[in-house]
């Protein structure tokens, strides 16, 4: 990876309030004179960013590049998955549709494509900045994904990120 340094914000539960945290980080990092971008390696939503180029990401993530004063790219968030309602997802690669598949199928059977397609655009996102402030997703607590998540430790692990976890005390968290 490049130069940036990491800073990884992942939730004791879903819904603790990490997209919030993450945007209010790269606004205050970006206040203090800092060159800031955020990651999100992997995102379950059906509400999509269109970047400039016309790919599809997270909004978080669109939201969370003009916190930063940047413009938002397909590297800040290179896979988002769409449920389609047949228990299928649709798997927006880079900004691009790639393919449908069961949401259990990227981190097993195409674990290794997921992988390096994280890989690849956290350096490409880490390459002309100070600072990557890396949102996970869901919680890496929740046993029942652990084994095949890689939008939390796994990417930790990849951008060499000190992890910080927030809950929300209504949730237990």
């Amino acid at each position: 990876m490049g130069k940036a340094k990491t800073l990884m914000i992942q939730g004791a539960s879903s819904d603790a309030g990490k997209s919030m945290l993450v945007t209010g980080l790269c606004a205050y990092y970006r206040k203090k004179g800092l060159r800031v971008a955020p990651f999100k390696a992997w995102n379950m939503s059906l509400n999509s960013y269109v970047t400039a180029a016309g790919g599809e990401i997270g909004f978080a993530q669109g939201l969370q590049a003009a916190a930063a004063g940047i413009v938002a790219t397909e590297d800040m968030n290179p896979l988002l998955l769409k449920p389609r309602g047949d228990g299928r997802v649709q798997v927006i690669v880079r900004g691009a549709p790639w393919k449908d598949i069961t949401p259990g199928q990227l981190a097993t059977q195409e674990r290794d494509f997921a992988l390096q397609v994280i890989s690849d655009s956290l350096a490409v996102v880490a390459r002309d900045v100070d600072l990557v402030v890396i949102e996970g997703a869901g919680s890496p607590s929740e046993v029942n994904v652990r084994p095949r998540d890689l939008a939390n430790m796994e990417t930790a692990f990849l951008a060499q990120a000190p992890v910080i976890i927030i809950g929300d005390f209504k949730r237990a968290g």
